[in-house]
């Protein structure tokens, strides 16, 4: 499932990642990587705020359905 839905505070672990090359890349050097994982902290106005190897990190709705938990 993309991580906007996984439930805020559960540590999730990432399947994959979604999308184009370039959006794959990005996703990678800000720590998402597929067997890591990642916990949602909150959700404003679309936007979420993640945990990712001990950094908050936040995302927009569209980034964050490219990463499967």
């Amino acid at each position: 499932m993309p991580l906007i839905y996984a439930n805020p505070g559960e540590e999730n672990i990432i399947k994959r990642i979604g999308g184009s090359s370039d959006v794959k890349r990005h996703l990678e050097d800000l720590g998402f990587t597929p067997g890591g994982t990642v916990t949602l902290i909150s959700i404003l106005n679309g936007n979420i705020i993640v945990k990712v190897k001990e950094s908050r990190i936040a995302l927009s709705e569209d980034m964050a359905r490219r990463v499967f938990v």
